[in-house]
């Protein structure tokens, strides 16, 4: 079962929000935002997206994917939401089950930034736009979570083509990013919302890559829009 699900009084009018914390981040990440939102909804962690990795794990996005929709325990249909490189499993467990609808926060692997020089550059130019107060919670999520883990992580992320994974999945998709996220820019989620046959993108007024963590109250908003319309 999700961790801290809270299905609540399922009437049907919602489906239930699941959410996969970002690489090395806790469930308590996306909490923020799903508290926003209000039952039903959980947090599935996953070995690197939340939970330590042993170096026998298998990190690949799909193989995630499998782990997160047997955690799954929900009551009628469910909205994945990714954030960072955990947009590639929620995209591979919706290519591979019938959703309602899938979000993605960020999404990583631009083709133009799977090298690690570009990557690294494109995580300084974000960097600066970040809000210092995030620190704590990100050193404290990372140590849990170890940077071992993050890297391999990251590694298996960066050979995931999720645009292919978009192209065969049939429910709504929403892919949003923050206004100064050079990780996610602005080009690159228009692009994997044209790959989706029912995607469309949508960037924040203000914000970076961690939006999760500075701005919840902003993608709760348009998660919940987003909700509406798959009602």
């Amino acid at each position: 079962m999700p961790t801290g699900f809270d299905a609540g009084e399922h009437s049907g009018r919602r489906p239930t929000v699941v959410a996969v914390p970002g690489l090395g981040l806790s469930a308590a990440v996306p909490r923020r935002t799903l508290d926003l939102l209000g039952p039903p909804a959980g947090v599935v962690e996953l070995p690197a997206f939340g939970l330590p990795a042993p170096r026998s794990t298998d990190l690949d996005p799909c193989a995630l994917a499998e782990r997160l929709l047997a955690r799954i325990d929900a009551p009628g249909p469910v909205v994945l939401v990714g954030h960072s490189a955990s947009c590639q499993v929620v995209a591979a467990a919706a290519a591979r089950t019938r959703v309602a609808g899938l979000v993605l926060v960020g999404p990583t692997t631009d083709p133009r930034a799977v090298g690690w020089p570009t990557l690294a550059a494109r995580w300084l130019r974000t960097a600066g736009h970040e809000r210092p107060g995030q620190v704590p919670r990100l050193a404290h999520d990372y140590a849990r979570t170890a940077p071992g883990a993050m890297l391999r992580g990251m590694a298996a992320a960066r050979r995931h083509r999720i645009e292919r994974a978009l192209a065969g999945v049939d429910c709504p998709v929403l892919v949003v990013r923050g206004r100064h996220d050079r990780i996610a820019p602005a080009d690159w989620t228009a692009a994997l919302a044209a790959a989706a046959p029912r995607g469309r993108a949508h960037t924040l007024p203000a914000g970076a890559h961690m939006v999760p963590i500075t701005h919840p109250a902003a993608i709760a908003a348009v998660i919940a829009e987003f909700l509406g319309r798959t009602a």
